[in-house]
């Protein structure tokens, strides 16, 4: 038996990451499975490294914002698009944090691995398995594009990306899961709206039996994280204090980004990342 604590979507936030690993280990977890989105827009970057490589973890992919920060430092950015913008000003200073070794270890990471555990053949990605951005995938989204996801060689298909919670089938029977979110909740029902806890999911295998699926929700010290994002002078600190205490996520809300880069004065410093990072 495994009982695999599957993380994904940190997004910066360190005082949540620490709180499902808690959790999981709490809760006996033998392996940790990572699926993308480690950084931005919160204040982490080597810590969250360190978290994870303290953890016994045996499956690692990359997301669409580890992706993002590669091209940053490879000078891919975009100046009329404010939500690329915002994204490069976070990355410099994540990437300020990291060493060469660290940023080669991201470069490296794949989109897709197989695992099999007690004989189960998992398929992990952080969204598609060639393609680690997009829509596609959404939990209200056509059966036909998760029975494409699910293939016909995986038991169980495990992604992340889309911050929801989910558990459906394939029309072949495979059992399709997402753990949710760690560190970025924007529940769309509207009841639900104020639950910000960080989510995870504990798979627990029984041999070539169907695995039980444990969705979970931690709280954590929200304002300890906005404190940590202040001491830190982290990029847009108001702007994740208050995805922090309302759950509103703007990192493609081009005119509030485009107001607070003008208002935060960020264009020289815009212009030093561009200086900084060459287009490769």
């Amino acid at each position: 038996m495994h009982k695999i604590a599957v993380i994904s979507d940190v997004h910066g936030n360190v005082t949540a990451l620490q709180a499902v690993i808690d959790d999981a280990h709490r809760a006996g977890c033998t392996d940790f499975w990572f699926l993308g989105d480690l950084f931005v827009p919160g204040p982490g970057a080597h810590d969250l490294l360190a978290l994870l490589d303290a953890l016994p973890i045996t499956t690692y992919v990359r997301g669409n914002w580890e992706h993002g920060l590669i091209e940053t430092l490879d000078g891919e950015i975009d100046t009329g698009d404010p939500s690329d913008i915002y994204e490069v000003i976070i990355d410099d200073y994540v990437a300020s944090q990291l060493t060469a070794a660290e940023i080669m270890r991201i470069r490296q990471l794949p989109l897709v691995e197989t695992p099999v555990v007690d004989g189960l053949h998992f398929q992990v990605s952080h969204n598609l398995p060639t393609k680690d951005s997009g829509h596609t995938l959404q939990p209200t989204g056509d059966q036909a594009a998760f029975d494409q996801l699910a293939g016909d060689q995986a038991d169980v298909v495990v992604y992340g990306h889309v911050h929801h919670q989910l558990f459906r089938q394939s029309q072949a029977g495979q059992f399709i899961i997402n753990p949710g979110t760690v560190g970025m909740p924007f529940p769309h029902w509207s009841r639900f709206a104020t639950d910000l806890r960080a989510q995870y999911a504990i798979l627990t295998t029984h041999g070539p039996a169907m695995p039980d699926v444990d969705f979970r929700k931690v709280t954590y010290d929200a304002e300890a994280e906005i404190a940590l994002a202040r001491s830190r002078h982290l990029p847009y600190a108001d702007l994740y204090a208050q995805q922090m205490r309302t759950g509103a996520v703007h990192t493609h809300d081009l005119p509030v980004l485009e107001q607070a880069t003008r208002e935060l004065g960020y264009g020289p410093r815009l212009r030093a990342i561009i200086r900084k990072y060459p287009r490769q």
